[in-house]
């Protein structure tokens, strides 16, 4: 099959059908992740407070270092510990969850380049997915059944190790389907349904603990204000039917997404030659030409400056956003009073903007551009976060209160003008040939940054000794973005019509 035949309607517009099969990929792995940051940092937060290891180190601490234990107090931190002071959990709760993101540097690079080699009846890209969201499902449905019911830390870690290992064998491979089967021109409105896929997937992730809640409440007769009421109880439920969408997501891939079947090209070109002479040749003749190909294809110098400042970019970008994903349960736990599924109500907000906001944001790509809409989008961050924050710090208690629902559903609907337009603007500085491993850069420049952003964070909040930093720390990610992506000058879409005109002038 062709990209036409897959992707295209016969006047050239997307298919959005078949486009939208294509985000259950997507669909499954936001779910995990929906749930995962939220659900995980409560969990360890516990299994960590609890740990006589993390308490002595930081008893030891406080006892060389009295004055760190001073500062925090004087910023507002509560001192009065198991440690005994200052406390060293917000520091290894970023440690551990920097995890998912130090594999997937390693990891999906890799396996985006191994999928553009891989020739199979199931074509490059839906092996991995079909073989790897259902182990993931298994292992994530496991974690909280270890870490509540078992009660070991080790073990948790263990199966978290595991978890985010498997998840990016198959990351890079699922979001190189869409661009795979698409156009260049049509790939920032590929993007935006892929990513409002995304966008239900979280969704869905975000309200799992919300419909889990009153399923259990309603089947135990506990109401969830009562002191008997647990909420620790429902994340073995939350995570279940988290796996279970997973699984669904991966059906759909295997039964409904169609890819091209590479083996049957290979075999076409083997067959066309004929003896072990002419094989011979024929190999060495293609050897010049895919290195003649390659050094062709080398990005120029200017280029190069334009990948740079944009995987630059991206990494200040997801420095802001995994701040909040990764601490927000946390923070609305402090600041706000709120319990878990209560938070993910809030952050639910945010991924419901996003996810109205996907097909917008690939309109305003393909006629605005992808750098212009980018930069919109990181404006509409700094300024929606920069209001709560004022306010707040003004004490204008009602006036926050409002604002920081309006900084999550404004945010939501900037993040993905950011989103929809930034793999499309990699991929094309990378060109169509490439796009496996220029996937798996786009990968290692945003899961750099959700390796680095937990663990500074995490420091920055032992010794602001309140989450209410997150409101200072963001901005400053989002305005670092915006400045090294004003420097890209490559990446925009050409128009078909201008690949046309130069196809027939090469003809002539």
């Amino acid at each position: 099959m062709s990209k036409t035949e897959l992707f295209c309607e016969k006047n050239g517009k997307l298919h959005y059908g078949h486009t939208i099969l294509t985000g259950f990929g997507f669909l499954a792995s936001s779910i995990a992740w929906a749930i995962y940051d939220p659900y995980i940092t409560k969990i360890l937060n516990r299994l960590l407070n609890s740990n006589e290891i993390i308490n002595g180190w930081s008893a030891k601490l406080n006892e060389l270092f009295p004055k760190l234990a001073e500062f925090a107090a004087a910023n507002g931190e509560d001192v009065a510990t198991a440690a005994g002071g200052i406390t060293l959990v917000p520091l290894f709760i970023g440690i551990i969850m920097t995890f998912d993101n130090i594999f997937g540097v390693i990891f999906q690079p890799t396996f985006g380049k191994i999928s553009d080699n891989t020739h199979s009846r199931f074509g490059k890209r839906r092996p991995f997915v079909i073989y790897g969201a259902p182990i993931s499902a298994i292992l994530f449905a496991i974690i909280p059944l270890v870490a509540l019911k078992v009660g070991s830390l080790l073990a948790t870690m263990l199966f978290i190790i595991l978890f985010v290992f498997v998840m990016s064998l198959w990351r890079a491979p699922v979001v190189a389907l869409m661009p795979d089967l698409t156009p260049t021109e049509l790939r920032s409105e590929g993007n935006a349904i892929i990513n409002l896929m995304g966008g239900i997937g979280s969704a869905l992730g975000l309200v799992a603990g919300t419909i889990v809640t009153v399923i259990y409440c309603a089947v135990t007769g506990v109401n969830k204000n009562s002191p008997l009421f647990d909420e620790y109880d429902t994340y073995p439920y939350v995570f279940l039917l988290g796996s279970i969408i997973m699984v669904i997501g991966m059906l759909v891939i295997l039964f409904f997404v169609k890819e091209p079947d590479s083996r049957i090209q290979i075999k076409a070109e083997k067959n066309q030659i004929a003896d072990e002479k002419a094989m011979k040749k024929a190999m060495k003749e293609a050897a010049k030409a895919e290195k003649a190909k390659l050094k062709a294809e080398k990005l120029s110098k200017d280029e190069r400056k334009s990948l740079v400042f944009m995987l630059m970019g991206l990494f200040f970008l997801f420095c802001g956003t995994n701040a909040v994903t990764t601490f927000f349960a946390l923070f609305a736990d402090e600041i706000l009073g709120k319990t878990t599924s209560e938070a993910t109500i809030m952050t639910t907000a945010f991924a419901a903007a996003s996810a109205i906001a996907a097909i917008p944001a690939g309109w305003l790509g393909k006629k605005l551009g992808r750098k212009k809409t980018i930069l919109l989008g990181l404006f509409i961050f700094i300024a929606a976060f920069g209001a709560y924050l004022v306010t707040q710090n003004m004490g204008i208690d009602a006036l926050s209160g409002a604002l920081i629902w309006v900084a999550l559903i404004v945010g939501g609907a900037a993040n993905m003008f950011i989103t929809v337009n930034t793999l499309p603007l990699v991929l094309e500085i990378g060109g169509v040939d490439k796009v496996g491993t220029f996937t798996g850069y786009y990968y290692t420049a945003t899961f750099s940054a959700q390796i680095a952003t937990p663990i500074i964070y995490g420091i920055v909040r032992m010794f602001t000794g309140t989450y209410m930093s997150l409101f200072y720390y963001c901005p400053i990610a989002f305005a670092l973005s915006l400045l090294c992506i004003l420097v890209v000058k490559h990446g925009e879409a050409i128009p078909q019509e201008i690949i046309d005109k130069v196809e027939e002038e090469n003809a002539d």
